[in-house]
C-alpha cells in the first residue's frame, strides 16, 4: 500500500502524506513520494502542494528501519535523486504542515519552496537528540533561509520551535490559524499554478543557484535563464496584455 497519496485540483498536484500513525520516513516512502511528485508533473500540473492526512505533517524517521528498510542516509546516489526529484521539481512546490514538523519532517518541508505553517505546529530539527544529525539536508538549508549561526543552534540544540519564530527567522513563510491552513495553502499554490510557469520555473533556477553557490552562479546562469523564458508563450501573452489590458491582466496558459 502506498504511504502517499496524489490528486489534481485543477492545474495544481496535491500530493499527501499518508503513512499512519506519523509519517515516519523510509525509503519506501521517499520512493512513493517521489513517484507522486512524478506522478502529478506526467499530469499537467502547474504547483505541487504537499501536505499530510495524519495528525502530524511528519514526525520524522523510522529509525528502526535504519540500515534494513532505510539506507537513503548512506546512499549518495538514493539522495541526489531524492532532491532532483523533490526540491529540483520544475514547478513551484508549497508545503502545508501542521502538527509534528520534526526531524526529517522538517527536511521534506525545506525541499519546498514556500511553507506555509498552522499556528499550532511544532518545528525542529530533533536529529542531535538521538545521536544522529539532519540526514536529508536540514542544516545545510536552514543554513540557506535563517544563516549559519541559527541553523546551528536549531540543529545542535534540537529544540522544539513556534511557527512563529521560524517565521520571525525566515525559514517558513506564513502562519495561519489550523482551520485555515487547507484553505489558505491551496490558494497559494493555486495562485502560483496561475502564474506563466516557465517564468517561475527561471526564478526557481536563479534562487536555488544563488542559495547555493552564490550570487555569481546565478549569474553565470543568467543569459541563459532569460534566454529559457524569452521563448515561452507566456511570456509573449504577458507583454501583449501589458499593452492591450494593462499590467497584471494576463491569462497564463504554463507554456
Amino acid at each position: 500500500m502506498t504511504t502517499v497519496t496524489h490528486e489534481m485540483d485543477g492545474a495544481v498536484g496535491v500530493v499527501t502524506l499518508a503513512k499512519p500513525p506519523h509519517n515516519l520516513i523510509d525509503d519506501q516512502m521517499i520512493a512513493d513520494l517521489i513517484a507522486a511528485y512524478r506522478a502529478v508533473l506526467a499530469g499537467g500540473c502547474r504547483a505541487i502542494l504537499l501536505r499530510s492526512s495524519m495528525r502530524h505533517f511528519c514526525a520524522g524517521a523510522e529509525l528502526k528501519s535504519f540500515g534494513t528498510t532505510t539506507m537513503i542516509q548512506s546512499d549518495q546516489r538514493r539522495f541526489t535523486e531524492f532532491l532532483d526529484a523533490i526540491e529540483d521539481v520544475p514547478v513551484p512546490t508549497v508545503a502545508a504542515v501542521h502538527g509534528g514538523v520534526l526531524g526529517g519532517g522538517l527536511e521534506l518541508a525545506l525541499t519546498c519552496d514556500m511553507i506555509v505553517a498552522a499556528d499550532t505546529a511544532f518545528l525542529g530539527q530533533v536529529e542531535v537528540t538521538v545521536g544522529l544529525l539532519p540526514l536529508l539536508g536540514g542544516t545545510q538549508r536552514l543554513a540557506q533561509r535563517a544563516g549559519a549561526a541559527r541553523a546551528k543552534e536549531i540543529a545542535m540544540l534540537g529544540r522544539r520551535h513556534t511557527p512563529e519564530a521560524f517565521e520571525r527567522w525566515g525559514i517558513i513563510n506564513l502562519v495561519v490559524p489550523e482551520a485555515e491552513l487547507p484553505a489558505a495553502s491551496l490558494t497559494w499554490a493555486r495562485q502560483l499554478a496561475a502564474g506563466p510557469t516557465a517564468v517561475i520555473k527561471g526564478i526557481k533556477m536563479q534562487a536555488n543557484l544563488a542559495s547555493r553557490g552564490g550570487v555569481a552562479s546565478a549569474d553565470e546562469r543568467q543569459i541563459e535563464i532569460n534566454d529559457m523564458i524569452w521563448k515561452a508563450a507566456d511570456r509573449q501573452r504577458g507583454f501583449d496584455a501589458f499593452f492591450a489590458t494593462g499590467p497584471a491582466s494576463a491569462a497564463f496558459k504554463g507554456d
